[in-house]
């Protein structure tokens, strides 16, 4: 009987040692493939967390390179970051920058995409953000109609010559260019100054303004808006029909603008290719805009041509739009805060 309750005894603890040994083999495997799939699992969670950031930064870079006018950013902190050293310059700019801040409320900057329009985008984002209306001129006159008047009314079949700016396009079709860069401007204007949810606004401009396609009609546009006011004042100084303002005095007084053919092919066909607008020209933008254009010429600083306003006369019923410049080429748009 005893020899029988120990074989048992030994056949249940053999059993029990083989039973454990497989199960201790099948533990040993879900423990080496568990770790293998988490060491997997961790490799793949680690590599798809950088192809994200990766994605992120690359699709990051691309919407602030395709921004035409930058997030507001701290005026001081912006300073601080260009400026640095101790140059005579770098320190007479972050002195400007102080100014700006203590003096005249100005805490915040937005960036605008430096090329040879950022004058005329820095002007009209304001007018489109701010929702300010077209000129009283514009709201009497379809400008829709000014291409045609201009080549057939008043033969200037010249503008065939036009440039539009990095697309330096002349010929016949010159005219059905002018004439949809014009039905853009008006479309545009028209849609955002209807808006008056400012946020909404804001948005519709970051939008417009971030399409290249998009934003250069508006700016050949303006562009020939000012060729029309130059032939307008050129024929009232020629008829005599009329006072004209002094600013295009002013403007054919230079050997390089002495007419309306000339000042398109030496100032304006360069604007937005070479050239930026040019003091003369920024006056005629805030007049035929109906706009004070306030501008900070940092560069200037500590003289009286720190802060000037384009045109130096304007009608106190004008809405008043600033800009903020360090070499009277690139401009930036300052934000007032009281």
């Amino acid at each position: 009987g005893r020899h029988e309750v120990w074989s048992w005894k030994t056949a249940s603890k053999e059993s029990l040692c083989l039973m454990w040994q497989k199960v201790k083999v099948q533990l040993m495997l879900s423990m080496s493939f568990l770790t293998a799939l988490f060491w997997y699992c961790r490799r793949l969670y680690n590599f798809l967390a950088q192809l994200l950031k990766r994605w992120s930064n690359y699709l990051q870079r691309q919407l602030i390179r395709n921004l035409g006018v930058l997030p507001e950013v701290d005026l001081l902190g912006y300073s601080a970051r260009e400026w640095k050293g101790e140059t005579k310059q770098a320190k007479q700019m972050r002195e400007a920058y102080e100014e700006l801040f203590r003096s005249c409320h100005i805490k915040y900057l937005r960036q605008v995409r430096k090329d040879n329009y950022s004058v005329l985008r820095a002007v009209l984002f304001q007018i489109f953000s701010q929702g300010i209306p077209f000129p009283s001129w514009m709201k009497e006159r379809d400008i829709l109609k000014l291409p045609e008047k201009l080549l057939y009314s008043q033969g200037c079949n010249w503008i065939q010559q036009y440039s539009f700016g990095p697309e330096r396009y002349t010929g016949p079709n010159a005219f059905g260019k002018l004439r949809r860069c014009m039905e853009a401007l008006k479309t545009n204007w028209a849609e955002i100054s209807a808006t008056r949810d400012h946020e909404e606004r804001g948005s519709m401009c970051n939008t417009l303004f971030s399409d290249e396609s998009k934003e250069y009609k508006l700016y050949e546009a303006i562009k020939f808006i000012m060729l029309y006011e130059v032939v307008e004042a050129y024929e009232q100084i020629k008829s005599r029909d009329e006072p004209v303002h002094n600013l295009f005095s002013l403007l054919f007084a230079r050997d390089s603008s002495s007419d309306p053919l000339s000042f398109m092919m030496n100032h304006l066909n360069s604007i937005g290719d070479s050239i930026c607008l040019d003091q003369v020209e920024l006056f005629l933008l805030g007049y035929l805009l109906e706009v004070k254009i306030r501008v900070y010429r940092l560069h200037r600083f500590n003289t009286e041509e720190f802060q000037v306003n384009y045109p130096d006369e304007y009608r106190r019923e004008w809405n008043e739009i600033s800009l903020l410049t360090e070499d009277d080429h690139y401009y930036h748009i300052p934000l007032f805060r009281t």
